[in-house]
């Protein structure tokens, strides 16, 4: 072998050891950036928080044009749980909502790791709405043991970032984590809903009442205001139970739980207080606005028969008993407070059925 075979041989080996180590040091850098996008993911600390992380986060990161997210919610449980937590389900306008992946973009269909490749207005255009121009896409399977919940989905304007040459190892399980902290947020959140909530009104639990009643009352003595509370009643709701069956008796409550909330304000906090007892705190509220609101609620209770089975309606009818307080600005026993103007409201209840139900009494506080 000639010297000049030698040094030939020599230059190769270190242009290819320098491409080794260019190579080594590009994976790298991508590596660190993908745990640094899998930390934000694992670091919300719920599921407006990590959704809103999915989309904007993720976006700034990747340094693309379009991030959006897809995600099954056939039965609109997580879009539920957005709306109990205080959030807007609108408001995440990147968050795709949907009820099966079919027909939102043909790679969907059967997305099992993820697709790059060029951006096609007739098969992507619903994935990104309302960004123009782009030239290039990436949809990322969200996995979830032996399904799809969803795909997380970036576009850039640039023909070159997404192209089906590139690897997609890092992609592929970031899809994975972000499935593992979609699934962990839902059931975090419906475990706390269920903490403070009635399965079968969708309304607030007593727990949360008597919570948010003392919340209340510190802030009706901070503004020297009033606080009210409607104690509500089915009246005779044992004879449908027992003429009827229990399940009639749930159609029953779940439809009164509904022409309730059709009567009253977006502040005012609505509960089952146990059995067929509901009851309802009204912020910045006297006794005299409380009882116009009651009479409305009984009227509207009347007004109707309710559907108990598919074959049998019967008209109900409600007793409500309310009860209004101001809180003193040296008052300091907030929870005596509380349980005095529940125990108002429940004693103008007893008297409203004494007196012959299907009526509004108002306590004498």
């Amino acid at each position: 072998m000639s010297d000049n075979q030698s040094a030939g041989e020599i230059d190769e080996l270190r242009k290819r050891l320098a491409e080794m180590t260019a190579e080594a040091s590009y994976n790298e850098e991508v590596l660190k950036r993908t745990q640094a996008r899998e930390l934000m993911l694992l670091r919300a600390e719920s599921l407006s928080q990590l959704l809103r992380t999915m989309v904007g986060e993720l976006r700034d990161s990747y340094g693309v044009d379009a991030v959006s997210v897809v995600l099954l919610d056939p039965q609109h449980e997580i879009r539920h749980l957005l709306v109990a937590g205080g959030d807007r389900p609108d408001e995440f306008r990147q968050i795709l909502f949907v009820d099966s992946l079919v027909g939102l973009a043909p790679q969907l269909t059967n997305l099992q790791k993820p697709w790059l490749g060029p951006y096609l207005g007739a098969d992507h255009h619903l994935l990104f709405p309302g960004v123009a121009d782009l030239k290039s896409a990436a949809l990322v399977p969200l996995p979830r043991k032996d399904r799809t919940i969803g795909a997380l989905c970036l576009a850039s304007r640039d023909a070159t970032r997404f192209t089906r040459h590139h690897g997609t190892d890092f992609l592929a399980h970031l899809g994975a984590v972000a499935g593992v902290c979609l699934e962990n947020a839902v059931n975090n959140t419906r475990l706390l809903r269920a903490g403070i909530t009635d399965f079968l009104t969708g309304w607030h639990n007593r727990r949360y009442l008597q919570q948010r009643l003392k919340e209340e009352l510190a802030r009706a003595q901070r503004r020297a205001g009033t606080i009210a509370c409607l104690m509500i009643d089915v009246d005779r709701f044992k004879g449908i139970n027992d003429a009827y069956g229990h399940l009639a008796g749930d159609n029953a409550l779940k439809e009164i739980a509904q022409r309730v909330e059709a009567q009253i304000r977006s502040m005012d906090t609505a509960a089952r207080f146990g059995g067929d007892e509901l009851a309802i705190l009204l912020p910045e509220a006297g006794a005299a606005d409380a009882a116009i609101l009651a009479e409305r609620i009984r009227a509207a209770i009347a007004a109707a028969p309710f559907a108990l089975t598919g074959q049998i309606e019967r008209e109900l009818t409600v007793s409500i008993g309310v009860a209004a307080l101001s809180p003193g600005a040296h008052a300091s026993d907030l929870k005596a407070l509380a349980n005095r103007l529940l125990a108002d409201a429940d004693a103008a209840l007893y008297r409203a059925k004494a007196l012959g139900r299907n009526r509004v009494q108002v306590g004498a506080g």
